[in-house]
């Protein structure tokens, strides 16, 4: 039985073993895009110089309209906890964003969202295949989950063959000698390391699997007791011939008292992002960094019409809320 699941181990690992270091790769960077960002441009995301307090939002969005072009369309502001860091202009996309001194209100940079990140997302996910928006076979999303299952199947094929026989080889098995030459050094590192990483790892892959296989995802989420559908919103269909209402210029004067309360009520917030009627507070800076509260809000008072905190959501809703985010 060992001499079998050495063989799987082996001769799955040879074919796939390309396709997994990819995604585990590109995956390692997207977990460190931020830091990576701010490494690279650090103009964009900190400010020059504090002075004492930040312009209002209306402010730094009117300063911000007269330095971009006429097509860039502003729909919200991002304000960091951090006064040494810069505000986040929202703009059209989904990672679109400019950056603006709260200061002075000088625009310090722009992302469209198309850059080097976006095809690291695209080759950890879909191997650079196209996203297919309507649920059709995608060649580079099957390889990666199948590419995947396989990854769990190998995992589980080393852990019977690491099993060790008597206390004599357990010993060996947990630990890595570095004095027996390179080759012992780099068997041992890939038996006794595999071992310590095989638990991670598998559920990495486990939990990797529900963004590849539809089957899979109603599956897994049944176990835990989830929806895999987040609830619809039912809007009355509109007539043929009726008219839609003109969009109402936006104030931006309200958000001043938006921003006071939510900074009142949230001193230890970690941002706040505010948009025409709506505004959500992030206080976690690790782990779920997504989960937020969110508000609604009068556009042409600023008072607060409803609050919707992350914590009272059901699980169902939190967890399909989160995966609308990533895809």
């Amino acid at each position: 039985m060992r001499k079998f699941f050495a063989k799987v181990h082996l001769w799955l690992s040879i074919p796939f073993g390309i396709i997994i270091a990819i995604v585990c790769l590109t995956g390692a960077i997207l977990v460190f895009e931020t830091e990576i960002l701010e490494l690279g441009y650090p103009s964009r995301y900190f400010v020059k110089e504090v002075k004492g307090e930040p312009l209002s939002p209306a402010t730094l969005i009117e300063s911000a309209r007269q330095q971009l072009p006429d097509s860039v369309r502003i729909n919200g502001i991002r304000v960091s906890s951090d006064p040494r860091r810069t505000y986040q202009l929202i703009l059209p996309g989904k990672k679109a964003a400019g950056f603006i001194d709260p200061y002075t209100g000088e625009v310090t940079g722009m992302d469209d969202g198309q850059g080097f990140f976006l095809k690291m997302m695209r080759l950890h996910r879909w191997l650079l295949d196209e996203y297919k928006r309507d649920g059709s076979f995608s060649w580079g999303k099957s390889i990666v989950g199948y590419a995947t299952l396989v990854l769990a199947i190998i995992i589980i094929s080393g852990i019977v063959i690491w099993y060790p026989r008597n206390k004599k080889v357990l010993r060996n098995r947990l630990k890595v000698k570095t004095k027996a030459g390179w080759f012992r050094f780099f068997y041992d590192l890939h038996v006794s390391g595999g071992f310590y990483a095989a638990l991670l790892l598998l559920i990495l892959a486990l939990t990797g699997l529900t963004w590849s296989f539809g089957w899979y995802r109603n599956a897994f989420y049944s176990v835990f007791g989830i929806s895999a559908n987040p609830p619809q919103a039912h809007h009355a269909p509109a007539s043929s011939g009726a008219k839609k209402p003109a969009k109402k210029k936006t104030d931006y004067t309200q958000w001043a008292e938006v921003l006071s309360a939510l900074k009142s009520h949230y001193p230890d917030f970690n941002s706040i992002t505010i948009q025409d009627g709506s505004a959500t507070v992030s206080t976690a800076r690790y782990g779920n960094t997504r989960g937020s509260d969110r508000y609604s809000f009068d556009p042409a008072t600023g008072e607060i019409t409803e609050v919707q905190l992350y914590k009272d959501l059901p699980k169902s809703v939190s967890y399909t809320h989160l995966r609308a985010h990533e895809t």
